[in-house]
């Protein structure tokens, strides 16, 4: 834990916490009578601070996914989780972190944020990291480095004994991003996450849960790292109507596996089908709820849905998309009026 601790910023290791009221007094009952917190009394079913810990999530979480609930962090999305990443590590002006471009673009948003230096690898012709280019990259500034995968925009799972190699090579925190695991064959880093001290492990609910607007992503690390991300992150930061909605959602869990089964199914007929239009040049194989679509022009068919009441997202401006629309899979309808309107471009 002493590498890891080498990696904070000089005053996150010392940092003393906001202690909450929630924080403070953690045992209710029924009959408790609570004016310490100097909340509105009157019931209504969210005038009580929410839960600071979101420990009943955790605990939910803990049983689906076979991790510690001491290795879970929640976030108001999984960008405030990444913020916090930047924050415990990275010291503004003077350290910097490693993207491999084309990715998220929120990684290079939040380096911008937190006054941190940009490092940028590109991914390979085949969007795979390329291994001994990122390890002769880093040097003692290198504190993060990012893997979104199954990667966005490009829909590809990186190679595992790839993402391996940088785990054990990387003198800083390695960061899986798996926003779109659910969707993907590959198998999820959170069942090696006791092996690597400086691996960290992000998802979401927003993708395969269906519930982006709640917004919750999930942290999943060693009990040290997020000992010190609790240590930073907002005493309040999850609402009390996201963490009842996150409970309600991860007890049925049969309806997302069967809407992820439906995805999938529907992922497959939009391959087939877009392989068929005659402008369409190549679509990627994808490991997520989306398809990477090579088109003869991207401004030019992009516009074309747009007109017909269909929005897609245009990645032609990144790095190794050029003439790409990303499509995300729809409902059987959806995708059928896609298809029908693309046939008759």
């Amino acid at each position: 834990m002493k590498e890891i601790e080498n990696l904070l910023r000089e005053n996150i290791k010392t940092i003393k916490p906001y202690s909450s009221a929630r924080d403070e007094y953690k045992e209710v009952s029924e009959n408790m009578v609570f004016i310490d917190a100097n909340e509105n009394p009157f019931q209504n079913g969210v005038n009580r601070y929410p839960d600071p810990q979101q420990v009943t999530v955790k605990r939910k979480l803990s049983e689906l996914k076979g991790i510690n609930k001491n290795q879970i962090l929640l976030g108001n999305g999984s960008d405030e989780v990444l913020d916090l990443i930047f924050r415990a590590f990275c010291e503004p002006n003077k350290d910097e972190v490693i993207i491999l471009p084309p990715t998220y673009g929120m990684y290079s948003v939040l380096a911008n944020i937190n006054a941190v230096a940009l490092k940028e690898v590109q991914l390979t012709q085949d969007f795979q990291p390329d291994v001994n280019a990122i390890i002769e990259a880093q040097d003692i500034s290198s504190k993060l480095l990012f893997l979104c995968s199954p990667n966005n925009p490009t829909a590809n799972s990186f190679e595992a004994s790839k993402i391996e190699n940088l785990i054990q090579s990387f003198n800083g925190i390695v960061v899986i991003d798996e926003a779109y695991i659910d969707f993907s064959s590959s198998e999820s880093w959170l069942n090696r996450l006791d092996e690597f001290p400086n691996l960290i492990v992000t998802q979401t609910l927003s993708k395969a849960y269906g519930l982006a607007g709640i917004r919750m992503g999930v942290c999943y690390a060693s009990e040290y790292i997020i000992s010190i991300l609790n240590k930073i992150k907002p005493p309040y930061n999850v609402n009390q109507l996201t963490q009842e909605k996150a409970i309600e959602r991860l007890i049925r869990l049969n309806e997302v596996t069967s809407e992820v089964k439906s995805i999938l199914e529907e992922r497959e007929f939009l391959k087939t089908e877009l392989e068929k239009i005659g402008f369409v040049q190549k679509v990627y194989p994808s490991d997520a709820n989306f398809l990477l679509t090579k088109v003869d022009d991207a401004n030019l068919r992009y516009n074309q849905l747009i007109a017909n009441g269909i929005v897609v997202r245009n990645r032609t401006t990144q790095t190794l998309c050029e003439n790409c629309l990303r499509f995300t899979v729809g409902t059987k309808e959806e995708n059928k009026i896609l298809i029908n309107t693309l046939r008759k471009l």
